[in-house]
Order: structure tokens, then sequence, then C-alpha cells
């Protein structure tokens, strides 16, 4: 017989939405540049909310709440989750980078540093910025961004689901700054 019993829901200590939007957050944006997938987007806000960042931009076609699709996979996320939707990708960088914001392209490029091998600083906040399913982060984003992060992969499709893909690189970055 396994010591491991499963918690019940009310055992997981959650947050009410309200207690959630007056907690710290974590110094991580993400930037959804030009995303296609509803159930993508409903994804990235739950592991947004998992992680407690502070907002998530939804950019250019990228969908905006409230909508079926986002919430089933996002399962109230969009409520807790501060979000707001910006035409733009490239003038959304500009203002992230006047405020001094460090922008990681999370994308396959030459010179990019494996997520493995990337660092936080110590108070630094992250944009985190995903690219389109098909084409990727575009390139005169890449342009902007300080630093291109690639997660390494040894299979045969070197590729992975933009939602799986925010999943990861969030929780890298979340596990590394609360060591800082």
């Amino acid at each position: 017989m396994s010591d491991h019993r499963k918690l019940k829901l009310q055992e997981l200590g959650r947050l009410s939405i309200a207690d959630f939007k007056e907690e710290e957050k974590s110094p991580l944006i993400v930037v959804l540049d030009n995303i296609r997938s509803l159930n993508n987007i409903g994804s990235v806000f739950r592991s947004g909310d998992a992680f407690r960042i502070e907002k998530i931009y939804l950019c250019g076609i990228t969908a905006t709440p409230p909508h079926r699709d986002i919430h089933k996979t996002a399962i109230g996320a969009t409520e807790s989750v501060a979000w707001e939707h910006v035409a733009d990708t490239n003038a959304l960088m500009e203002q992230l980078k006047a405020e001094n914001i460090h922008c990681l392209s999370i994308e396959q490029t030459e010179n990019s540093v494996m997520l493995d091998e990337f660092q936080p600083v110590k108070g630094q906040r992250y944009a985190v910025i995903m690219g389109n399913e098909v084409d990727g982060v575009q390139q005169s984003v890449i342009d902007q961004s300080d630093t291109i992060i690639e997660i390494p992969q040894i299979g045969t499709k070197h590729s992975l689901n933009i939602s799986v893909c925010t999943g990861v690189v969030l929780w890298d970055l979340f596990s590394k700054i609360k060591k800082l």
C-alpha cells in the first residue's frame, strides 16, 4: 500500500482570485505573438496562474477572453491573471524595453542560449515571448530581444506545442528566480 494519498481540492491551499490579485507576483510576463489556437491561449493563462506571473500580453491575432475555447483550458485563470491585448508586438517590445524589462524570445536561432544554461538576475523582470504555432516569433521581435532562449531537445521533431513550451520555460525561470 502506498503512503501517497492524493490531496483533496480543499487541501491544496488555493488562493481566491481576490487574494491572488493582491499577492506579490513572479517577475515574469508572457507575450503571445500571434497565437492562433484558443486552447493554447487558455493553457498559457493556466500556466501563468500556476507561477503567479505579472501579466500576459495578447498580441496581433491572438484572441482575447472571454471565449468558450479559451475558458475551457484556462479553467478560470483569465480572471486571476492580468492581461491586455496589444495590436503590434514590435511596439510592445519597445515599451517593455523602455521599462527595463529583459525580453526573452523563445525560439531556435543562431547563437541562442539553452534554457538550462540561462541564469536570471535577482531583481530583474523578464518578458517571455512565445511565437505563432507555424512561424514562431517574428524576426523583427527576435531582433529587438535581449536574449534568445532555446529549449534543448533530443527527439526527431525539435518542436514543442506552444502551451507546453510556455509551461516548461515558466517553470524553469520560476524555479531559478525562487533560488536567487
